[in-house]
């Protein structure tokens, strides 16, 4: 089985998500939309490949939690549900909840620094 096939993600925790955005537009070029984020197509403009996400949150937000890390990334998966099974029989800390969507499955688990890492399935 595949486990990771890439990144789909990267989040972290901003004081002023709004102003960093900004400044990652302004010196890098980062084309971030108004909700927070940038988007990078893996196989550029246009590519219906994949995509990376790059995206800020208030640092209050519980999207990382129970990790108190202040980032979280998210990896590209092809197969969520045998990737938990596997994760949860090798004796990791899975979060024992999935949550489909119209953007595909997500599952977390947490690493052994006590990072949340989330994992990602496409829709197909």
């Amino acid at each position: 089985m595949k486990r990771v096939t890439g990144i789909g993600g990267i989040f972290f925790k901003s004081k002023d998500p709004k102003a960093l955005g900004e400044w990652y537009k302004t010196h890098l070029g980062m084309d971030v939309t108004e909700w927070g984020g940038a988007i990078f197509p893996w196989g550029g403009e246009g590519s219906s490949e994949g995509m990376t996400i790059w995206s800020t949150f208030s640092e209050n937000s519980d999207k990382m939690a129970p990790s108190t890390a202040p980032f979280m990334i998210n990896y590209r998966v092809d197969d969520l549900d045998a990737l938990m099974a596997a994760l949860k029989s090798e004796g990791c800390q899975v979060i024992d909840n999935t949550e489909p969507s119209d953007f595909g499955k997500f599952g977390w688990v947490i690493d052994p620094d006590g990072n949340k890492i989330e994992l990602w399935e496409p829709p197909a």
